[in-house]
């Protein structure tokens, strides 16, 4: 199963407070970008993040699942619809994420 462009337009209007969001389509999926460092997806209309541990601290009891067959497991996120706590998620989690990679030339 594909996400839907409509819940991705819903994601991104809760994350609508933070700047510098961003997103790629990538095989009928979407990865979330915050500042450029990937933060999560939407996977089958699910937003998942990274389980870093401020995401693990702020979210003790989430399901972890799997973004697609063979990934990593993520942390389902959800309380969706409190853009505070989107917010503060991902602030939280910003320092805890890898750099972005360098693009080759």
């Amino acid at each position: 199963m594909t996400s839907s462009k409509e819940y991705l337009e819903y994601i991104l209007e809760q994350l609508s407070d933070l700047d510098g969001i961003s997103y790629r389509a990538m095989m009928g999926e979407y990865i979330i970008y915050y500042r450029e460092k990937i933060v999560g997806g939407i996977y089958d209309d699910r937003f998942l993040v990274k389980p870093v541990n401020s995401a693990m601290t702020m979210m003790p009891d989430g399901d972890m699942e799997l973004p697609y067959e063979g990934a990593k497991e993520m942390l389902l996120v959800s309380d969706v619809e409190n853009k505070a706590f989107l917010a503060e998620l991902l602030e939280s989690m910003y320092g805890e994420l890898p750099a972005p990679k360098k693009k080759r030339k």
